[in-house]
């Protein structure tokens, strides 16, 4: 008996240890994980694909992409954010995102010159991670 009382004390110590473990560790169990907004991911696949590229002066990739580029850029827009998001968080820079993508697209269309459009790209690019910050901070879920 004294044996299990024992056990029972050190299980109740463990149990302790663990909780306050999570607690400082900022594990929040409670805190689901945001579900992935399909839109965002399938136009960060095209970003990923043109503009690291373009970083080392390759700029095929966006030449051949940018009306993709522009079509999942509008698609995002036009998509209702899955919970987790705050839609009006982003509401104004996707429409930049947009704006600038069509942009990005009649640059490559009037073959414009390279500079050009690798700096539209990068400006693009920017317009991205300013979304994707405000995806991020926890004040907006």
């Amino acid at each position: 008996m004294i044996l299990y009382a024992a056990y029972l004390c050190f299980m109740k110590k463990i149990i302790f240890l663990l909780i306050a473990v999570i607690i400082v560790a900022g594990i929040n169990p409670s805190k689901a994980q945001k579900t992935k907004w399909q839109e965002m991911e399938t136009f960060h696949t095209v970003m990923a694909q043109t503009f690291h590229p373009a970083e080392e002066g390759k700029l095929e990739p966006i030449k051949t992409q940018s009306k993709e580029m522009m079509e999942k850029a509008v698609a995002w827009k036009s998509s209702t954010a899955p919970e987790g998001y705050n839609q009006k968080a982003v509401r104004k820079p996707l429409k930049e995102l947009v704006k600038g993508a069509k942009e990005l697209n009649s640059l490559v269309n009037e073959n414009a010159p390279d500079a050009v459009i690798k700096e539209k790209i990068s400006s693009l690019h920017d317009v991205f991670h300013k979304i994707m910050e405000k995806c991020e901070k926890d004040d907006h879920m």
